[in-house]
């Protein structure tokens, strides 16, 4: 064998050799990678996939609590009656008010308070500070707080208080069917747009400065660098809040829960707490479950429409 050879056999053997180190060196990041997503899978399958499966399941049998060895296959029955009840078409309509109220005014609520954190200011630290705070309270201690707000005895309420101390009458925030549901409005509003507004802050400090500048060397005002540079600079941010926002109006549960229990005459009752009822004060499981995989469908179809409407775009 020649030398020519010699270097050419001695290439491919280098070469292959550096391929199966490779191929090795791959397959064990692939398996490091596993190994470190396996628990957070296994969470994922135990407590969203499962109960996802299982609620499927119930929902075409007669599951009642009391009794679960002795549910029987019923087809599409928990449906038909969850659909024939008018209280459910009720809860579907408070659940979609609630939903097209919220997501809009605690959006442009957010937006307005992160404007404003992010302005240049003395105190800044602390205003940002009261802002985020009623993020971290309990949502079952805001929901006590606030009933106690909006007692209608002017004596013992502050904010009814407030109203006849002006000159105003005294408001049934929680007693009456017309003002029950934006009460709880104006309360979540209150509780959940600090949470926003931070994600809307990291969104505006992203936006160069540089744009701000050129765009005041141009003569533009603040309301066009907000429609020209601020607004396109918060786009895929906003689709985030929106799309959030949107779910977790959906799931409204806790305030009506412990302010109205529903009242008065279902003028807050939300699907989820409908669904609860049904479950665990009815332990009728198999209408719950029916109405619990229609409640996901109706909150998958929304975000998808969301997120189609609502293109991201790509940097």
């Amino acid at each position: 064998m020649n030398q020519g050879k010699k270097m050419a056999l001695a290439a491919n053997t280098f070469k292959n050799h550096s391929a199966t180190s490779l191929n090795k060196m791959k397959r064990r990041e692939a398996l490091t990678g596993y190994v470190f997503i396996l628990p957070a899978m296994i969470l994922l399958f135990v407590f969203i996939i499962l109960p996802m499966l299982m609620s499927i399941y119930y929902s075409f049998t007669d599951y009642y609590l009391l009794s679960p060895q002795q549910k029987h296959f019923v087809g599409l029955s928990d449906y038909h009656y969850a659909l024939s009840q008018s209280v459910f078409w009720q809860a579907l309509r408070n659940t979609v008010y609630f939903t097209v109220v919220v997501v809009p005014v605690q959006c442009g609520v957010a937006l307005g308070l992160a404007l404003l954190a992010n302005k240049k200011l003395r105190f800044i630290k602390f205003f940002r500070t009261a802002f985020f705070s009623p993020v971290v309270m309990s949502m079952a201690v805001v929901s006590i707080l606030w009933t106690l707000l909006y007692n209608p005895n002017p004596d013992t309420g502050l904010i009814n208080h407030f109203l006849v101390s002006i000159g105003l009458p005294a408001q049934q925030f929680l007693l009456s069917q017309q003002e029950a549901m934006n009460s709880i409005i104006l309360m979540s509003v209150w509780q959940g747009a600090g949470f926003q507004m931070m994600i809307f802050l990291a969104g505006l400090q992203d936006i160069p400065e540089h744009l701000y500048e050129a765009a005041s060397i141009d003569g533009a005002g603040s309301w066009r660098k907000f429609l020209h540079i601020t607004l396109p600079g918060l786009r895929n941010v906003s689709i985030v809040v929106i799309i959030t926002t949107t779910i977790q109006a959906f799931r409204l549960i806790i305030q009506p829960m412990l302010m109205t229990q529903g009242g008065p005459v279902n003028s807050t009752l939300t699907l989820v707490y409908f669904l609860y009822q049904t479950g665990f004060e009815l332990k009728d499981m198999g209408t719950a479950s029916a109405i619990g995989v229609m409640f996901t469908i109706i909150v998958v179809a929304v975000a998808l429409i969301q997120r189609f409407v609502l293109k991201e775009e790509k940097a």
